[in-house]
């Protein structure tokens, strides 16, 4: 795999974003594999609106985003409106971000986070246009990349580094059982938990280490009034799902 964007097809464009999107797509067309099945993805020749990228054999569809230097904690996407449409349907897509060096165009960061870890949670509606833009009152949002739980976040290329594909195939497999969750609340309580479960930084851990959160839970959840039942409801059910494994009463183990 070359780490390096540099190519001559973008020499006939003036514009630095038009440069970056057209070695960037292409760089992703010709060394990205699918990460739900391992096979060559292609990409869309008219301009789809809701994504760059697709699989052919598992149906998968890849929206890019780049940006110079670091990923950051936020991306800017499109209006705030049909971003939250898009998370109430099936047409959203996975998210490609990738990241370079502004100088050398090597590639430093390339992940992906599957479409079932996008809850409304995480995108940030951005302030209304002025009456003096062009697009006047057009509302726009933030993908916030630091609500996502890292278990969320599968690198390709992680500061130049390469992870093998097996790794990706299987990291994508174990959280693919969050597109069975149709209510996006349903899927927001797990996702908070998966949080939780990550912050504990310890691959085994028992519930009064999670209880520890029941406050943050409760904020996020105010109209549980049962939190810590809730916890064990949404650990079974990690269990039950092979994300977590029961290890003796009360306590657990990241599978």
């Amino acid at each position: 795999m070359n780490l390096n964007l540099h190519s001559p097809i973008a020499n006939t464009y003036n514009s630095n974003a038009q440069k970056i999107r057209v070695l960037s797509e292409s760089w992703v067309g010709k060394y990205i594999y699918c990460p739900c099945c391992g096979n060559n993805i292609h990409e869309y020749e008219n301009n789809k609106p809701v994504a760059d990228f697709y699989c052919s054999i598992c149906q998968e569809d890849y929206e890019l985003k780049s940006k110079k230097d670091k990923i950051g904690k936020k991306i800017v996407d499109g209006a705030y409106s049909t971003m939250i449409e898009r998370l109430q349907s099936d047409s959203n897509p996975n998210f490609f971000f990738l990241s370079y060096d502004k100088s050398s165009f090597d590639i430093t960061n390339f992940m992906v986070i599957p479409r079932h870890f996008f809850v409304p949670e995480i995108i940030e509606k951005r302030k209304p246009l002025s009456s003096t833009a062009k697009r006047a009152g057009w509302v726009g949002c933030n993908i916030l990349l630091n609500t996502v739980p890292e278990s969320g976040k599968f690198f390709y290329i992680k500061n130049g580094k390469i992870t093998s594909k097996n790794k990706i195939l299987d990291d994508w497999n174990k959280t693919s059982f969050l597109r069975q969750m149709t209510s996006l609340k349903s899927k927001g309580w797990l996702l908070d938990i998966i949080k939780c479960i990550e912050k504990i930084n310890k691959n085994k851990f028992n519930l009064n280490d999670i209880y520890h959160f029941e406050k943050f839970l409760k904020a996020k959840h105010p109209e549980n009034n049962n939190i810590q039942a809730k916890i064990r409801q949404q650990l079974q059910i990690l269990r039950d799902k092979g994300y977590l494994s029961f290890e003796s009463l009360g306590k657990y183990k990241i599978r």
